[in-house]
């Protein structure tokens, strides 16, 4: 348990400064306005598969009775 816990520290301060650089494609993309159009491509997405599985389980349920 003690080496378990020893190994799980030394990944946090290894993964930190990882954390801390600035990412510039984030940047570029917020400047230009890209970034909408990634979140909006990512919201469609997200909502169609929300929408395929909300259809799915109700015609398992009309199987299922």
């Amino acid at each position: 348990m003690k080496l378990f816990l020893q190994i799980i520290l030394i990944g946090c301060f290894i993964h930190t400064p990882l954390f801390s650089q600035e990412v510039e494609m984030a940047d570029l993309m917020r400047s230009s306005g890209k970034i909408y159009v990634v979140v909006a491509v990512l919201s469609t997405i997200f909502i169609g598969l929300m929408v395929y599985l909300f259809r799915l389980d109700q015609r398992i349920k009309n199987l299922e009775k």
